[in-house]
């Protein structure tokens, strides 16, 4: 039982740090190519995009199992183009909008994901490989300390709390576009609390579909 919720704890931590990663790695991004600062996030409250810490989940599950580089590469190259697909396919579904579009580039599908950002992926999955394997396997050792493991207990229950005010709060500006109004309680605080003009300065870089 201790090994099955330690397992569950290392698995949210890589899910925690990934998403914190691509946070990081976004603002770069916007730094090089945009030439900006800009903030961009999956999540309402915390320096968090979900699709990285969900991308590093699976680089974990996969080098587990596949320590070759090259062939690393091609299945990591092919579960990233899965993933950003996935992802980018609920948001417009679920919530009418995308935080990305790579229509016109080389190979891409449905402007979801491309060949250029699937070799990134695959290039990530080879330096998680080589980097960052060895420190992620040391976590092991902050778990087993019981005042750590309180600390992820609260993380953990702040991440589920995150994720929901963040789905519940993107719902609703999707209803409020589609001019359907709050039918309880909970709608109508969403709605005070978390307006469009809240909602497009969080997730700056999200487009209507």
């Amino acid at each position: 039982m201790e090994k099955k919720r330690d397992y569950i704890l290392k698995i949210f931590l890589i899910f925690f740090i990934g998403s914190i990663f691509g946070f990081l790695l976004e603002i770069i991004y916007g730094l090089l190519m945009d030439k900006m600062l800009i903030f961009r996030k999956g999540l309402i409250y915390g320096p968090f995009i979900q699709v990285y810490g969900v991308g590093a989940v699976f680089y974990y599950l996969l080098i587990c199992k596949v320590k070759e580089p090259k062939k690393l590469f091609v299945i990591s190259f092919v579960m990233g183009g899965i993933i950003e697909y996935i992802f980018s396919f609920l948001q417009e579904v679920i919530f009418g909008t995308i935080s990305w579009d790579y229509s016109g580039m080389f190979l891409d599908i449905n402007g979801r994901t491309s060949f250029l950002y699937c070799f990134f992926w695959g290039l990530i999955g080879v330096v998680y490989l080589k980097l960052l394997f060895p420190w992620i396997e040391k976590l092991d050792v902050i778990i087993m300390n019981k005042l750590a493991r309180t600390v992820i207990y609260g993380l953990f229950i702040f991440m589920i709390f995150d994720v929901i005010i963040s789905c519940m709060a993107g719902m609703r500006q999707d209803a409020r576009k589609n001019q359907i109004p709050p039918k309880n309680r909970v709608d109508s605080f969403i709605d005070r609390h978390y307006p469009d003009e809240f909602m497009d300065k969080v997730y700056v870089n999200k487009k209507e579909v």
